[in-house]
């Protein structure tokens, strides 16, 4: 597949800016160690239904235009655009670092999800194995876990992911926000179609696993009817929890999704920028907790409610508990960790 051409929003935290006087050059694939001392990201935002995550890599070669941690490349000194989908960092010590912050006596064992800025199942995970290593450790310190992925490479790790699931806990969720081929060959050009990870989701559902499927994002004037179809053919594959979240556009990643829509889908772009701003006061982006991942306003409440509507007739999310139990941890050869008086 021909690289796409560099392309990089200005980025607000750079006094400098690169501009091409003659042939753009292609985005080829650079890989970057990271040698950080910490692998756990504390999260408090009461938007996000995690408190601790692990990112094995920053940046993804899916190359999803919406995804809101573009942002995150450009503390890196990188761009938001292309250079997120292809100047991808990894975390070559992840595993161990996991390990150390489990030993730590102020760790109680709580739910790690994988990941919140990043795929930790992008391609680089079949070479690189660091979401593998840091669930064998999980398995190992039987802690719960969680996974969000759009990538059928889990397939791989179905019985890694069955002996967490044996003495601790774990649930997966499958991005599917698209269910046209086109469309989300154009917004998601390098990951799997849809149809295929519907098949992932029937995998993990047949290995006995606790698996959701994550309309996710909603993009408003393209995939709110697919919402329908994604979630009977989820259902019928075997899913059981689904989740929504309207789309979000922080910072540079408007620019990066306008591009691609224009590029890719030029005549739906108006329509669909039309309804971001109808279900965004006006605006491509609203940043309020509580509103930036449900949109606000007719047209977003009328999406939600065909999301709902379908769940319910579907019987999804009945008698789901989103709580996780913590009292399965165990540090190696220590037996059972006992509270202190």
């Amino acid at each position: 597949m021909v690289p796409r051409p560099l392309s990089n929003p200005p980025n607000p935290w750079l006094s400098t800016e690169v501009e091409y006087l003659d042939e753009i050059p292609p985005a080829e694939l650079e890989v970057y160690e990271d040698h950080t001392r910490e692998i756990l990201s504390h999260n408090d935002s009461p938007d996000v239904g995690f408190s601790w995550s692990v990112n094995p890599y920053r940046g993804c070669f899916h190359a999803c235009a919406y995804c809101y941690a573009r942002p995150t490349h450009e503390y890196l000194g990188f761009g938001a655009g292309t250079d997120f989908d292809r100047k991808i960092t990894v975390k070559p010590e992840a595993p161990r670092l996991l390990r150390e912050a489990f030993e730590r006596r102020s760790w109680k064992g709580e739910l790690v999800v994988f990941s919140g800025v990043t795929d930790c199942y992008q391609p680089l995970e079949a070479s690189y194995r660091l979401t593998r290593g840091c669930l064998e450790v999980c398995a190992e310190y039987r802690n719960p876990v969680g996974i969000i992925t759009k990538s059928p490479l889990i397939e791989r790790d179905l019985e890694l992911l069955q002996e967490i699931q044996r003495t601790a806990r774990v649930s997966v969720s499958v991005s599917v926000p698209l269910w046209n081929r086109e469309h989300a060959h154009a917004i998601e050009p390098y990951v799997a179609t849809p149809q295929r990870r519907m098949k992932t989701i029937e995998r993990l559902a047949s290995a006995g696993l606790s698996v959701g499927v994550n309309v996710a994002p909603v993009i408003p004037g393209l995939s709110d009817a697919d919402i329908p179809r994604i979630l009977e053919a989820a259902h019928a594959a075997g899913a059981r929890r689904a989740g929504f979240v309207f789309l979000r556009l922080p910072g540079s990643v408007k620019q990066v999704f306008e591009q691609r829509l224009r590029e890719t889908l030029p005549l739906r772009a108006d329509r669909v920028l039309n309804r971001v701003r109808e279900a965004r006061g006006g605006k491509l982006y609203d940043s309020r907790f509580g509103i930036r991942g449900r949109g606000d306003g007719q047209y977003a409440d009328a999406t939600r409610a065909l999301f709902e509507a379908t769940v319910k007739r579907l019987g999804m999310n009945e008698g789901f508990q989103a709580e996780v139990r913590e009292d399965t941890f165990r540090r190696p050869g220590r037996g059972r960790q006992l509270p202190l008086l």
